[in-house]
């Protein structure tokens, strides 16, 4: 178990490492810059000031086995860096900035190269020039992260064509060049796993993002469909339950509201609906207005259908009557029908998952020929939900274009939990 004292340690470390953190995302940063541009200005920034002390530490080994001149390198590249820095900071120049920094991190270890005499005496110093072309693919575009490739290509095969030109200025010691070939050789398998787990991360993390939108749109099956092959989906479910719900009274009481109110009203509510929809497995089709339309039995067929919608339209019910909305009562109206629906996916660069069907168009009727509170539903319904949820006959309604309809009212509603 912990101490205390180990315990405020790690808590004391952690506030300090995400206020520098916080403190270095906002150097050079722009109130309009999207997430990716900060998060590159937060990366560029911080590993400037991470080399600044990292390459004097470098230059001071150098300068103990009395290489003067290769000392200069990294020193003099610390105090440019951070005078680069410091313009960027008072600036905003970040693409000015990019530019130079990752200039200075392609020519430096090239120069460090030359100085000390080559690849082997220099302990292959050289592969660290690859993390600009690296960085490049984070920090810019891929026709640019192109280029500072090839610049990276084209320095190390200009220095290998000059290595028996390059003297010798003063051999390194062999310990040392050992470690600097298990630094720099590790240094590079290092930077090229982290950029490709970066890469992969990123790749995850978007795909993940258009799944879970692609998800809020279309039912997880006809989504895993069009993943399988892309295609037009149209399909005919013999036997179907449809639900439509609105609110009553919408239009007058949205009169009242500011536009952010109504739209917080609306959200309030369907997210509610959401949730019971969820907790039954049903599938919400679409919303239109403060209309709620939603089915059972599609994409994927169950038996249970129009037992598993009432429900849901009785916990909606449920929860007009346990909850307010500036300080007012909502009150909803429900209709249901079941049958056969023909459902598909429409639109090229907006998809929507719709029904289409008599039963649709009935459903839709059942709700707007209903009552405030209450569940109307069609002889279709009530047949296939009669024996488990008590219910009572309305009697015959005129229908615009189907005629007279007998319909029946749900009885008690369910309380949401």
């Amino acid at each position: 178990m912990a101490s205390p004292l180990l315990s405020e340690a790690k808590i004391f470390l952690t506030r300090q490492i995400t206020e520098w953190v916080e403190q270095v995302a906002s150097l050079g940063s722009d109130p309009k810059d999207d997430e990716q541009t900060r998060l590159n200005k937060t990366l560029i920034a911080g590993a400037a000031f991470l080399f600044i002390p990292t390459g004097m530490v470098w230059a001071w080994g150098y300068f103990i086995l009395g290489l003067w001149t290769a000392a200069a390198v990294p020193m003099s590249a610390s105090l440019i860096l951070m005078i680069g820095l410091f313009y960027y900071i008072k600036t905003k120049k970040y693409a000015t900035f990019r530019a130079f920094a990752l200039s200075q991190t392609l020519l430096m270890p090239v120069a460090l190269t030359i100085i000390l005499g080559g690849f082997v005496n220099s302990g292959l110093v050289i592969l660290w020039s690859a993390l600009a072309p690296f960085a490049a693919m984070i920090l810019e575009n891929q026709r640019r992260a192109m280029g500072w490739f090839i610049a990276f290509l084209a320095l190390i095969v200009g220095s290998g064509a000059v290595q028996n030109w390059i003297p010798i200025q003063q051999p390194l010691p062999e310990f040392f060049i050992r470690v600097s070939f298990v630094m720099n050789l590790g240094s590079a398998f290092i930077i090229t796993f982290i950029t490709a787990y970066y890469f992969i991360f990123q790749k995850d993390m978007y795909k993940a993002r258009s799944e879970a939108l692609l998800l809020n749109i279309l039912p997880r099956e006809i989504v895993e469909k069009l993943k399988d092959k892309p295609r037009r989906i149209a399909e005919h479910h013999p036997d179907v339950s449809v639900l439509f719900a609105d609110i009553v009274g919408f239009t007058p009481l949205s009169a009242t509201m500011e536009a952010g109110e109504v739209v917080d009203m609306l959200n309030e509510v369907f997210i509610a609906f959401d949730n019971i929809f969820r907790k039954y497995q049903l599938e919400k089709i679409k919303t239109i207005g403060d209309c709620y339309m939603a089915a059972a039995g599609v994409p994927a067929p169950r038996k249970d259908h129009a037992h598993a919608l009432t429900l849901a339209a009785m916990e909606m019910i449920g929860y007009g009557k346990q909850h307010t909305f500036r300080g007012q009562r909502l009150n909803f109206r429900i209709g249901i029908a079941s049958g056969p629906v023909v459902a598909g996916v429409i639109g090229k660069d907006k998809f929507i998952y719709d029904l289409w069907s008599d039963t649709v168009n009935l459903a839709s009727r059942m709700e707007s020929h209903g009552l405030p509170g209450k569940i109307q539903i069609t002889r279709e319904v009530y047949e296939q939900i009669k024996e488990s949820i008590p219910c009572h006959k309305r009697g015959r309604v005129l229908i615009k274009g189907k005629g007279s309809v007998e319909t029946f009212w749900v009885g008690e509603n369910i309380k949401p939990q």
